[in-house]
């Protein structure tokens, strides 16, 4: 049950509101200073304190302030025999949960109990909901590429400017802009995603700034906009880049002034949104084209911040393979797997075209349907893991491309043949020692127990 810490110099006060919450099943501690009070709070934290304003030594006033400054969500009950409006005022400007007046009804201080624990418990699951959240969304990657771009989303987060964010689909800027918020003072406020590209053109201003009933066919009630619903936190535009010329001089104008007006509809809406606005496209070449408007741009690209394709930081796939691996057995309630050294090193030799999107839905195939629970480099055949012409694109050389095409070609046709070397050299028509001399140059690891 719940603990309540009761704080009064009167001793009869003490025990009658001790008696009455013991008998409402709670548990009850006491203390007759404020002193004491703070000593109690600070040894175990109890789940609602009961606090009276005139104390010996300390008064209530600052011990409320001592209160809030180390536990903001501790919800505190503040009581009193000499109550006025102006004290009533302060305490809850301080922070103060409710203000009862002696001679106390019972029924109201369990009232006010009752309604400050079911506060502080509802608060108490959201902070942990929130961290489980941060956790699923920390940026794995130790590699100086990545350290970089979690720097900078840090810095950036602390402000309200507005963020663009660009990379290629797949990389991860989704990701980056939920953490922009997360770690940000608008964290409690609500995150609100459109997907530009995802909506039809004639609806898009409708998701984004609402509609009034009767403002179009279909329209059977009024609803609030993505604007709207973002207030006070920040507005996640998604794919801004397929964003039509006429919406965007209504977004522009909506971030210049913060003021808008739903479809429809005549009432001006003022807002409070940071807004953060994604794109897989070049922006820069996009206004050069005409089809993006320069002065949004601008307006958009306060911070910019470049998410990597994986491809640029392949030291960090292990890594990423080992989180999603564990992140996924979770999820499913599947024991947890392990890739052995050869299968790490296949991924990482993996040119990855759809970036950590398609590296995560590897790993779920994996953790579905591979039957063992350690996977070596015959077993990624479940994740599919296979070169395309496109994964070549991101190497320098001629030779580079060649090298890993060849490499990637041998290592699936060793698979195919289930790693019976002389049948594979026999198929792909070359001499056994030429194939074993492949094998040895591009570091093929051959599992144990193949045919020569």
């Amino acid at each position: 049950m719940p603990r309540i810490l009761i704080v009064d110099d009167e001793e009869n006060i003490r025990e009658s509101l001790a008696d009455i919450l013991k008998d409402e099943g709670y548990e009850v501690e006491l203390a007759s200073t404020g002193e004491e009070a703070l000593e109690i709070i600070a040894k175990k934290p109890p789940e609602l304190v009961i606090l009276d304003i005139w104390l010996p030594g300390m008064d209530g006033t600052d011990c409320l302030q001592k209160i809030k400054a180390a536990h903001t969500e501790l919800p505190v009950i503040m009581i009193t025999g000499h109550g006025t409006i102006e004290l009533a005022v302060k305490a809850t400007r301080m922070g103060a949960y409710d203000f009862l007046e002696k001679p106390l009804s019972m029924d109201r201080v369990l009232l006010s109990t009752a309604r400050a624990l079911e506060k502080y418990q509802l608060e108490s699951e959201n902070k942990s909901l929130k961290e489980t959240l941060r956790g699923r969304l920390a940026m794995a990657g130790g590699s100086q590429t990545m350290r970089e771009l979690k720097a900078q989303v840090e810095m950036a987060a602390k402000s309200a400017s507005k963020v663009l964010i660009t990379g290629e689909s797949g990389s991860g800027k989704e990701l980056v802009a939920r953490l922009l918020h997360e770690l940000s003072p608008r964290a409690l406020m609500p995150f609100i995603e459109l997907n530009c590209a995802a909506i039809p053109q004639e609806l898009i201003e409708s998701e984004l700034f609402g509609h009034e009933k009767g403002a179009f066919t279909g329209a059977q009630e009024a609803r609030k906009g993505k604007f709207e619903l973002a207030d006070r936190g920040s507005l996640f535009l998604d794919e801004v880049g397929d964003m039509s010329l006429p919406t965007q001089a209504k977004v522009l104008r909506a971030i210049e002034t913060q003021e808008f007006q739903r479809v429809g509809g005549s009432k001006t809406l003022r807002v409070d949104v940071r807004l953060i606005a994604a794109t897989n496209k070049d922006l820069a070449r996009e206004v050069k084209q005409g089809s993006f408007r320069e002065d949004l741009y601008y307006r958009l690209n306060v911070i910019p911040l470049v998410v990597p394709p994986l491809r640029a930081h392949r030291e960090d796939i292990p890594e990423l393979a080992e989180y999603f691996l564990r992140q996924l057995a979770s999820e499913y309630g599947r024991p947890a797997k392990k890739l052995t050294k050869e299968a790490l090193k296949r991924l990482s030799e993996h040119n990855w075209p759809g970036n950590v999107r398609e590296l995560r839905n590897a790993i779920e195939r994996l953790v579905i349907m591979s039957p063992g629970d350690v996977i070596d480099g015959k077993g990624l055949i479940f994740a599919s893991v296979q070169a395309g012409a496109e994964d070549y694109f991101g190497y320098e050389t001629l030779k580079e491309a060649r090298d890993a095409f060849e490499r990637d070609f041998l290592r699936r046709k060793l698979t195919e043949n289930n790693w019976n070397i002389s049948k594979t050299a026999e198929l792909l028509g070359v001499e056994r020692s030429n194939l074993h001399r492949k094998i040895k140059a591009y570091e093929i690891d051959v599992p144990r127990g193949t045919m020569e």
